[in-house]
């Protein structure tokens, strides 16, 4: 008889990534913190009450890339676990804010891009 060779299958690596969220990278940081290494039905209850306004966005990206590990790869949902949260700087739009005097104070709008990246964990 011939010997059978078990390959263990390597772990796949899911992301989703959001482009363009009208939120300084800081704002996004402080989220992105709380959520790196959890599992995601504890990061998904943790940014479902958090109280920062960022957390909508990060919520929505960790669905999303919880969907594609569903979805696109069969991963099971309840083994997976954030593997990396990470934001990085986007474009900055300059303004002008109208002052006293006919004088204008600079205004800058910052945006960010967002990526979440899931993997699944053996218990």
């Amino acid at each position: 008889m011939a010997k059978r060779l078990l390959i263990k299958a390597r772990s796949v690596d899911v992301f989703a990534r959001s482009r363009i969220i009208s939120s300084t990278t800081r704002k996004l940081g402080l989220v992105t913190e709380l959520i790196r290494g959890l599992p995601v039905e504890r990061a998904l209850n943790c940014l479902t009450f958090c109280k920062k306004s960022a957390a909508y966005d990060v919520k929505k990206v960790l669905q999303s890339a919880v969907a594609n590990a569903e979805n696109n790869y069969g991963l099971d949902v309840d083994l997976l676990r954030v593997k990396e949260a990470y934001v990085g700087k986007a474009l900055t739009m300059k303004r002008w804010l109208p002052r006293a005097k006919g004088r204008g104070t600079p205004l800058k709008k910052e945006y960010s891009h967002l990526t979440i990246v899931v993997c699944e964990v053996e218990n």
